[in-house]
């Protein structure tokens, strides 16, 4: 089963970006030169995603959506290049919980702990997702993968889970 949620959360990840990127077309550049321009999409991701947080601390929520969209473009367009970086799917994950697309924010979750099951990030905020959406027994399972980190996302997982504390992102 979980080879079959994979192979569709790929096709699920070039179908959005191709719908998200529209017909491109290359422009004949070697492969290390689209690395190089993916390495910066990346990062202007990262740069949305570290925005979005800032207008939702301002409670400026049309605006962290705004940015939330636009990293995840970013994020489509790195993992078309690179597509078994867990850490890319782990910025889709969050970015799509983050505008309440849940559904998807999973399938991105799964398919980076597929490749990475003990990513520290994608745990925590899957573990966030199930408590959102939930799910505390399947909340309590990513923090049982974190307990033995020693890492602060298994204190804020656990604050989460136990109603001390709302999600951070």
């Amino acid at each position: 089963m979980k080879k079959i949620l994979l192979i569709f959360s790929i096709i699920l990840t070039f179908t959005t970006y191709s719908l998200a990127a529209g017909s491109g077309g290359g422009n004949g550049s070697d492969n290390s030169s689209k690395k190089q321009s993916n390495a910066i999409k990346y990062k202007y991701a990262e740069k949305n995603i570290n925005k979005a947080k800032k207008y939702e601390k301002k409670n400026k929520l049309e605006k962290a959506e705004k940015h939330y969209k636009k990293a995840i473009e970013y994020l489509l367009e790195e993992n078309k290049i690179n597509p078994a970086n867990p850490d890319t799917f782990n910025y889709l994950g969050f970015a799509h919980r983050k505008i309440g697309d849940y559904k998807n924010a999973e399938i991105y979750y799964a398919i980076g702990l597929e490749l990475d099951p003990t990513h520290v990030g994608i745990n925590e905020y899957m573990g966030e997702l199930f408590v959102v959406t939930n799910r505390m027994d399947l909340a309590k399972e990513r923090l049982a993968v974190l307990k033995n980190c020693n890492c602060e996302e298994y204190e804020e997982l656990k604050a989460v889970i136990e109603g001390k504390k709302e999600s951070k992102y």
